[in-house]
């Protein structure tokens, strides 16, 4: 067995260099990795790639890598919460490729199977498609969209253990296993580390031979992006 277990965010992120391309997981600010984004900017990596389902805010999340410039480009569904993010498209100092929040799943999931590519209606008919190719299955106009080729996934679970496998709580298991599956090093911070054997194999949401490396992260703030309440009586 592979000894997986490293010791902090910076041991775990220390090759991951200029120019990587990077799947975080995360949706919103649910199940994102913290911890890990921290080191990235303290480390001052630049021209990263960055595949995730959303850029943060402005102050926390990606929206921190954002705010250093250390991203060349995003690749996300939905970016809609980071001012930052829109100052640096409108101009110009940003790539950003957006995406279906299925078609982005999708590919994660091709990456993660092995699969080249997939075919979906998603898309079709719009600025999305440009470019692609397209194909006709039973009277139905698909689009060609390739699975990603990522350097590095970091997710963030709740709990995992010592041989990497993991246990999302509630709506943090979002993109976190579907980009465990896809990075050719996947990265797991978790909030408890156990020693193999003591998680219910029935209750495991990623087995640990997606995991290339396992740490315990800590001081988690765990914000909330948008705080809705409702009146009572």
């Amino acid at each position: 067995m592979l000894q997986k277990v490293v010791n902090s965010a910076q041991e775990a992120i220390q090759d991951i260099n200029d120019g990587a391309v990077i799947m975080l997981g995360g949706f919103g600010l649910c199940g994102i990795p913290e911890n890990c984004i921290s080191a990235l900017v303290q480390k001052g990596t630049k021209n990263l790639t960055c595949i995730s389902n959303n850029a943060g805010v402005d102050d926390f999340g990606i929206g921190l890598m954002l705010k250093t410039k250390q991203v060349k480009k995003m690749i996300s569904s939905y970016v809609g919460e980071n001012a930052e993010f829109e100052r640096q498209l409108l101009s110009g100092e940003l790539e950003v490729e957006l995406i279906p929040q299925g078609t982005l799943a999708t590919r994660c999931l091709a990456t993660g199977y092995g699969m080249p590519a997939i075919y979906t209606p998603a898309g079709v008919g719009t600025e999305v498609a440009i470019g692609k190719e397209t194909r006709e299955f039973n009277g139905k106009t698909y689009l060609l969209e390739h699975a990603f080729n990522s350097d590095f996934a970091i997710v963030k679970a709740w709990k995992g253990d010592t041989h990497g496998n993991l246990i999302f709580r509630a709506t943090s298991r979002n993109f976190n296993p579907l980009m465990a599956m896809a990075g050719k090093i996947t990265i797991a911070e978790v909030e408890e580390l156990v020693p193999a054997g003591e998680l219910d194999p029935d209750c495991i949401h990623t087995p640990g031979i997606y995991v290339n490396r396992i740490f315990k992260g800590s001081n988690y703030e765990k914000r909330i992006e948008q705080v809705t309440t409702s009146k009572r009586d």
